[in-house]
């Protein structure tokens, strides 16, 4: 498939699912179909991009410099075969969630829930920024009406934060960037080693990062980070989407692709331009965390929790060095598969027995085994343990800081894993040794219906899978340039 057939499959899935909204099954199985083509389409593009020849698309050509064109290359088919991977897991869990939960208008939330995933595949091909851009915004439009669904004044007032603060970034500061950047140079296409070197005066350099990097907000650099906890309220696989799948890795993703193919990784390493942000993603890493520690409500301590880590990814690209930027591209994968099982068990936990407080908890892991066994094998991947596939991405960012020589940043790494454990492990530590209350009964296992079990067994199997098998990732993150 080309890489517009394959951006266009969801798309084509969200119209046959709306219009098969009143048939429960139908629609479903056109949900599965859309999840499986596009899976099946992402991973034809590996052949070609291993051999080095990233199959190229160019639908229309706006000016001289400006084109509407995709490219099939490394770091965009390693972003594309995580979201196309979990979409089937997260299909899985969201149909049993949410019919579980009784919630109306299936149709249009299904639909939706495809749309975002063909955004995101706009995204990781773009060829240039005006294709990125485009497809940014799709996604942004795209999961507003997710996180509304509940139609709550808690869900409308959540999607006015969240449509508010990305619409605002990313058109006043990231387009404002990318304007900047094309009368600058001419062009707006990613090349490999960048665009910008020669084109700028260097004193203005960081003050283009800046646009660039807090433009991107879905990356979550406090202080544009209030998104996302707003949009906690929408339903768990919309939470999962938005943390592990689509939105925050679509913007991480673009936090590298433009560090990597508009600035250049050398570029950056000479000239220091953005490693002022480096040191905001720091503080945001630690203030995140320490938020975290404060939430007693399970899923608002999961988004902060992702706001922090999410700016591993930030820290690691522009600091700027060969292992930095090959831990940063590890922790888009290791980070994606360990925090949609967090959030799935976040779910289960409503479903079966409609807690949402941690405080809640005690007790409950001897009734729900599997769920609790699940989120303490994520947890201890994204604090980044061995046997977990969180340890590899963490290695490689602490050994890139080292290389750079930002022993503040080191620290604020290892700071940052210490804190994890005590902000994560608490809840499976309650779940499994707290003193359950008197409405709980321990008699028998009362976990959530199997499929949602059986998509968090697949998740946390990939936590521990891919510390084991990490050779198919470290191949595509070494092809990206200066990884």
């Amino acid at each position: 498939m080309s890489p517009v057939t394959v951006i266009l499959i969801p798309f084509f899935g969200a119209i046959a699912i709306a219009l098969a909204g009143r048939w429960p099954k139908l629609r479903d199985g056109l949900g599965w179909l859309a999840a499986i083509v596009f899976f099946i389409g992402v991973l034809q593009q590996i052949g070609p991009v291993l051999d080095g020849a990233g199959r190229e698309q160019t639908l229309w050509s706006i000016l001289p410099g400006l084109e509407i064109a995709f490219r099939v290359e490394p770091l965009g088919l390693l972003f594309a075969l995580v979201a196309s991977g979990l979409w089937l897991v997260a299909t899985l869990y969201a149909q049993s969630y949410m019919k579980a939960l009784n919630y109306p208008h299936l149709g249009r939330f299904f639909a939706c829930y495809a749309l975002a995933l063909g955004a995101a595949a706009g995204v990781a091909f773009a060829d240039n920024l005006i294709t990125l851009f485009i497809f940014y915004e799709i996604l942004t439009l795209s999961t507003y009406p997710l996180v509304t669904h509940s139609g709550s004044e808690d869900a409308r007032r959540g999607g006015r934060i969240y449509l508010g603060v990305l619409l605002t970034t990313s058109i006043g500061l990231l387009l404002v960037a990318i304007l900047w950047t094309y009368f600058a140079t001419g062009t707006v296409d990613f090349e490999q080693g960048g665009i910008l070197a020669g084109q700028i005066d260097e004193s203005w350099l960081p003050l283009l990062a800046g646009l660039f990097f807090f433009g991107i907000g879905k990356a979550a650099l406090m202080p544009v980070h209030r998104w996302l906890p707003a949009a906690m309220v929408a339903p768990a696989p919309v939470s999962a989407l938005l943390h592990a799948v689509a939105v925050v890795k679509a913007g991480v993703f673009t936090v590298l692709k433009i560090a990597v193919y508009i600035f250049g990784i050398d570029l950056l390493a000479e000239t220091q331009a953005s490693l002022w942000i480096a040191w905001v993603a720091a503080f945001t890493i630690l203030a995140a965390s320490l938020i975290a520690l404060t939430l007693d409500d399970l899923k608002a301590r999961l988004a902060y929790s992702t706001i922090s880590q999410l700016s591993y990814v930030v820290l690691g690209a522009l600091v700027a060095t060969p292992l930095a930027l090959l831990g940063a591209i590890l922790q888009l994968a290791m980070h994606a598969v360990a925090k949609i099982t967090l959030f799935f068990g976040a779910g289960a936990i409503q479903v079966a027995h409609q807690r949402k407080k941690i405080s809640q908890l005690d007790g409950l892991g001897r009734v729900m085994p599997y769920t609790f066994a699940a989120f303490t094998i994520a947890s201890l991947s994204i604090i980044g343990l061995p046997v977990f596939a969180g340890m590899w991405s963490k290695w490689y960012l602490v050994a890139g800081t080292l290389e750079g020589g930002h022993w503040a940043l080191v620290a604020t790494l290892i700071a940052s894993s210490l804190l994890n454990i005590v902000y994560l492990l608490v809840v499976p530590m309650r779940a499994f040794f707290g003193r359950p209350d008197e409405t709980l009964d321990t008699s028998r296992i009362q976990e959530a219906p199997w499929p949602m079990v059986a998509a968090m067994v697949l998740t946390s199997g990939g936590c521990i899978a891919l510390f084991f098998f990490p050779e198919p990732l470290f191949r595509l993150a070494s092809m990206v340039p200066g990884g």
